[in-house]
């Protein structure tokens, strides 16, 4: 069985900056009040230059690099978004387009699970022999659809995308369990009325209706706090190891207080969990790699390092697995060709995990 190794990752995120200070004079609150509940001091908002394909094919251009290939190698990306720039064109031919290239595309919805979710499904492309090279993305721009006079949503939420590039590999590295569910019955606490499915006619069709993101804080709270203890438990058991052999916890950035509950749940320090909500909020579908890259790039795994991924959000969905960190015996194209030629055989490649 071939497995799916990550060997290169990027991420990207808007200039502008909003502090707590900031929102302190948009709407009533303050920072001790925001960063009490929820952890966050500042959030990326997007510009009027920036847009989920401008950030998702930013990352995904750092995550090239960083793997050493190019579009033209690609044989599928999948976008994680549940804040596309349009309809009907999907989220990954526009970033395609960005790239070159003429590899599939398609996006994959679950909101903040999304690419937890996409992550499995380009996985498995790679597992059954399908494809070898996937290009994985998770990219959201949500604080286009908050309300700045609730502080109860608008404290939350920043923007921002991040990739990785999995590659066919003989050896057990990249997803080795994975864990994904749903309570469908949840989606009323947190959704966006009317976008995607239906304007009402009130509003007006075009082009003042701007539907704004709601949700039931609660009921989502309880539902987090135990579903991400609960997925990420279980994605260590599947892999068939103990919580004493997780290296690193990357959660879904959302509140530092259910980041917390995962952490107990599975037994494990601080230091063995990477949280940078303080300075992004929750970028939903981006949250996880854009904390893979920044925990890769401080050089906190090492070859064959457990980290489980974990995330929650709208649907109301979940999604867990274990991520064996490296790139041990994946081909390169150049290596491939040679091997076919007669000219060298395989060999392990050992670069692309950062030592910095």
């Amino acid at each position: 069985m071939q497995h799916a190794a990550i060997t290169g990752w990027g991420m990207a995120v808007p200039d502008r900056v909003m502090t707590n200070a900031d929102l302190e004079r948009m709407v009533e609150t303050s920072d001790e009040w925001i960063f009490s509940r929820t952890g966050i001091k500042e959030r990326r908002v997007v510009g009027p230059g920036d847009s989920t394909t401008s950030l998702a094919a930013e990352a995904a251009r750092k995550a090239l690099d960083c793997a050493g290939l190019t579009a033209d190698d690609l044989d599928l990306i999948i976008v994680g978004t549940c804040t596309p720039d349009q309809f009907l064109v999907s989220q990954a031919c526009l970033v395609q387009a960005e790239l070159g290239g003429h590899a599939g595309a398609f996006d994959l919805g679950a909101a903040c699970s999304g690419f937890v979710y996409a992550l499995a499904t380009g996985s498995q492309f790679i597992e059954n022999g399908i494809f070898k090279r996937v290009l994985v993305i998770g990219a959201d721009t949500l604080t286009r659809f908050v309300d700045y006079t609730d502080r109860t949503t608008c404290i939350l939420f920043g923007d921002g995308a991040g990739a990785v590039v999995l590659e066919a590999t003989n050896e057990p590295r990249g997803l080795l369990s994975t864990v994904l569910g749903a309570n469908g019955a949840g989606h009323k606490h947190l959704y966006v009325p009317g976008w995607g499915a239906y304007v009402p006619e009130t509003a007006g069709i075009f082009p003042e209706y701007r539907p704004y993101l709601q949700m039931n804080g609660n009921e989502v709270f309880r539902f987090a706090v135990r579903v991400m203890g609960d997925a990420a438990a279980e994605a260590v058991e599947k892999a068939g190891l103990s919580f004493s052999d997780v290296d690193m916890l990357i959660p879904h950035q959302a509140n530092q207080r259910i980041i917390d509950a995962a952490a107990r749940r599975l037994g494990l320090p601080n230091e063995k969990v990477w949280v940078n909500l303080d300075r992004y909020g929750n970028t939903s579908a981006a949250s996880i790699p854009i904390a893979l890259c920044e925990a890769a790039a401080a050089g906190r795994f090492k070859e064959g390092d457990n980290l489980v991924f974990v995330a929650f959000g709208g649907g109301l969905a979940w999604a867990a697995g274990l991520v064996r960190w490296g790139t041990a015996g994946v081909l390169r194209k150049e290596q491939a060709k040679q091997s076919q030629n007669g000219v060298a055989s395989k060999t392990e490649l050992t670069t692309g995990v950062s030592s910095s």
